[in-house]
């Protein structure tokens, strides 16, 4: 056995107790992981664009992921990446396999990460998770907020989002 595939089947482990855990506090917890390789990178950026195509450059350049690609829409709250030649396809396989949902991806992590702290983002949140392990990829849904107000728009992850307006009314619109 390769020390990678060591690594994805220790992640897959501790993953699948995370999954499992009775409180359900601590699944929620993984969202830290692999973000202490993107912090100790020097990632630049003053818009969202800038700061995920930095962090793309430093995750391919590195390895872990072959080709990531990525678009944002529904008024600027949804994040859709794919990534493909992952090193972690395996773990997610291997999750697949226990009977797991798999519900965290180290890449995205990264990204979203530094989306908060280098644009000061309110908040984050990873919506689904589809791997494909005969292609080798995978596709993330995520929603970025970038201030309070914003974390009210709601998203069906189709082109119709309900959005708050200024009289605290829901209106859908096109995304």
């Amino acid at each position: 056995m390769d020390r990678t595939a060591y690594f994805n089947d220790m992640m897959a482990r501790l993953e699948e107790l995370f999954y499992h855990e009775l409180s359900d506090c601590a699944c929620w917890k993984t969202e830290f992981i692999g973000i202490d390789f993107i912090q100790s990178r020097d990632i630049q950026g003053s818009t969202p664009t800038e700061i995920i195509e930095n962090c793309i450059r430093e995750i391919t350049t590195a390895g872990l992921a072959k080709e990531i690609s990525y678009s944002i829409g529904g008024q600027d709250i949804l994040l859709y990446v794919k990534v493909i030649g992952c090193i972690h396809v395996a773990k997610e396989t291997a999750l697949r396999q226990r009977g797991i949902k798999i519900y965290n991806c180290p890449i995205i992590n990264m990204i979203l990460d530094q989306i908060i702290e280098k644009l000061n983002f309110e908040t984050t949140y990873v919506a689904g998770i589809e791997v494909d392990d005969s292609k080798n990829e995978c596709l993330i849904k995520s929603a970025i907020f970038e201030r309070p107000e914003k974390i009210g728009n709601v998203c069906d992850w189709t082109d119709q989002c309900r959005l708050i307006d200024e009289n605290d009314q829901w209106t859908t619109v096109k995304c």
